[in-house]
């Protein structure tokens, strides 16, 4: 039984690696307005996934009107000159697919999952509201409203929402990461109509927008299509530079406490500033990446073999990397304390830990382990054509080539040790980290009772001569 599991193992891992060499079937070119069209192609199902990327999100907001990138993304779904409000997924339904859309710091994207032969359909309603959407004041009434309600479900309802809105405000003083991607709510409130069209003037055209096509297509057909529907679109001239504001050396950790009464479960969570994957510079992202899931990638990760089993000081840990990322981002862990154990006793056994690591260096077999978990996630993915087209549509419109993008499977890969303990070394700095509690208020103490006083004894209040 040993014997026929070590060989499906050997046979698995050669697998893996023959499909990971092979890479996906993408085309790319673009439009005489400046568009990026990119077609993946995957024959199995006559199903395509159709989505559109602009190269703009929250972080590419003007002060002042947080939640307008997101806002803009629910009225698109109001009408054009062509089409009723609704009417554009009440079409896609009745063509028996799926639509959505979504907003990031880095990018707003709107797709539609459909069968192949209905993918012409879908571009003449896309392109239609790159440029013509048509609102109304009641439109933004109406919808100014359902976003306020989104924040209320999303973020004021829960306590670690809003203590993750708090570190990320420290951890970017300047840069817009540290603005709320659904906006803060007193400049939601105000947001009006004019605001909505100016990002939308500013941003939404194709010298701006990637077009991913996957599925059951070839390069031709869509670039038929595509030069029907969107190669009549004007690109905007004065389309501004993608530029952020730069954020200070940070060169003091910072730290807050945010108490709330519904807090069931406190913990302590760490935020580091980080490098991003940069175009053909993605090693250092690499190391990031074996570095999280080296510490607290699941039940056998560091942090939770140290605090968990070992020290019994935490019933939860945890590490995260954004590396798909325009600017810097953050490297992070967190711990939730066991039964008795305080937040700083907490901080404090993990700070060892993480010390402790540093010192014990990587464990091989472990770093060979999630090498192939990894490798098998990414061979998984591509059974799915919407995951495909993701990965390119968001890695595309956060700077990243083609290129870049099939280069990092085999970049994961190479991550040595050596690799994972510089990046370590390098990113765990205190000096470019947020440090946070959430937690419960204390409770008050309970005052003790005052005792009766003795039935001939002097009120308190007066002096006996």
């Amino acid at each position: 039984m040993l014997a026929r599991l070590a060989t499906s193992l050997i046979v698995f891992a050669g697998t893996l690696g023959a499909a990971q060499a092979s890479d996906d079937l993408v085309t790319d070119f673009e439009l005489d307005n400046g568009m990026q069209v990119v077609v993946i192609e995957d024959h199995r199902a006559p199903v395509v996934v159709h989505m559109v990327w602009y190269k703009a999100g929250s972080a590419d907001e003007t002060p002042g009107v947080s939640g307008v990138a997101h806002f803009l993304e629910h009225l698109l779904f109001k009408g054009t000159d062509k089409m009723a409000p609704g009417e554009l997924s009440k079409t896609v339904a009745e063509n028996g697919g799926t639509d959505n859309a979504f907003t990031s710091y880095d990018y707003t994207a709107y797709f539609q999952r459909v069968a192949a032969d209905r993918l012409g359909l879908m571009m003449s309603m896309e392109a239609d509201r790159m440029k013509n959407v048509r609102l109304t004041e009641a439109d933004i009434l109406t919808e100014r409203e359902v976003i306020i309600e989104e924040r209320n479900q999303r973020v004021e309802n829960s306590p670690a929402s809003l203590f993750r809105e708090q570190t990320s405000a420290a951890q970017y003083l300047n840069h817009r990461y540290g603005v709320p991607i659904i906006g803060w709510r007193h400049e939601m409130e105000t947001l009006g109509l004019e605001d909505a069209l100016d990002y939308y003037r500013t941003y939404y055209s194709p010298n701006n927008a990637i077009l991913v096509v996957a599925g059951d297509v070839t390069p031709d057909e869509v670039r038929d299509l595509a030069e029907e529907h969107y190669g009549p679109i004007p690109a905007n001239p004065d389309l501004p530079e993608r530029a952020r504001p730069t954020e200070p050396p940070q060169t003091a950790e910072r730290r807050l406490t945010y108490t709330d009464p519904r807090v069931a479960q406190p913990y302590v969570n760490r935020s580091y500033l980080a490098p991003e994957r940069d175009p053909g510079d993605q090693k250092t992202a690499a190391a990031l990446v074996m570095l999280s899931e080296l510490l607290g990638g699941g039940q056998t990760s560091y942090l939770n073999e140290k605090l968990a089993f070992e020290q019994k000081k935490a019933i939860y840990t945890s590490a995260y990397y954004g590396g798909l990322s325009l600017d810097d981002t953050t490297f992070g862990v967190y711990v939730v304390p066991a039964e008795g154990v305080s937040l700083p006793e907490a901080e404090e056994a993990m700070d060892a830990a993480i010390a402790q690591f540093l010192e014990d260096g990587v464990d091989a077999e472990q770093l060979e382990r999630i090498k192939m978990q990894i490798r098998a996630s990414q061979i998984y993915e591509r059974d799915n054509v919407e995951a495909l087209a993701r990965r390119y549509g968001s890695a595309m419109t956060q700077g990243l080539t083609i290129e870049d993008i099939q280069a990092w499977p085999n970049i994961l890969q190479e991550v040595t040790e050596a690799d994972i303990l510089i990046a370590a070394r390098e990113v765990l700095n205190r000096d470019r980290a947020v440090t946070g509690y959430l937690m419960a208020p204390e409770p008050e103490p309970t005052p003790e009772p005052a005792s009766a006083p003795a039935a001939d004894a002097a009120p308190a209040e007066e002096v006996s001569q």
